[in-house]
């Protein structure tokens, strides 16, 4: 587990400086962005991954590591919009914007960490194709809650489902960067 520990901490710092650097580029706009758009944003990154895998070949010269690491961000900022609701502008400074991230992203890592210890880590077994099917059958699910208005019956709601999205992108992360460093 202290091994999935650092590994996690290395890709989260990796999507961090990211979101760190694209707010000195775009400041906080996509606060203006409803869960729903953020959903269809992080289910364009996840459709494109599984396209490049099934036709075998990309057009684009932008390769996976930069799609999951834009649904990590995504999720983040849908979870920071299910928290406080979208603004009619930016409205946030860098500074809060990126404390804001950090509880999202340790808050949902958390939660792998106590799966993980009951799953053994089966996700060290599981290939890239797998994460992207279950990512985009977790979005079908947010899309069904969210036009359901956000309600369950006896499911897990539209913040467990971002949460694990992020995780299993975390994953595949950490299978492509860190692992493939090795190979």
């Amino acid at each position: 587990m202290d091994k999935t520990k650092k590994q996690f901490e290395q890709v989260i710092n990796e999507c961090r400086t990211v979101f760190k650097n694209k707010l000195k580029d775009y400041g906080t706009a996509w606060r203006i962005l409803r869960t729903p758009s953020l959903t269809d944003q992080i289910y364009i990154k996840a459709n494109r991954i599984r396209s490049i895998q099934i036709k075998g070949e990309k057009k684009v010269d932008e390769g996976f590591i930069p799609e999951f690491i834009g649904i990590v961000n995504y999720s983040v900022m849908a979870l920071v919009q299910l928290d406080i609701g979208f603004a009619e502008c930016p409205d946030l400074k860098e500074k809060e914007a990126l404390e804001l991230y950090d509880k999202f992203i340790y808050q949902s890592r958390d939660l792998m960490f106590d799966k993980n210890h009951d799953y053994d880590e089966a996700w060290r077994n599981m290939r890239i194709a797998s994460f992207t099917d279950i990512i985009l059958m977790k979005l079908l699910r947010i899309k069904q809650i969210e036009n359901n208005e956000g309600k369950t019956i006896v499911s897990e709601g539209l913040d467990a489902n971002y949460s694990d999205i992020i995780n299993y992108s975390l994953f595949a992360l950490i299978k492509l960067i860190l692992e493939n460093e090795k190979a």
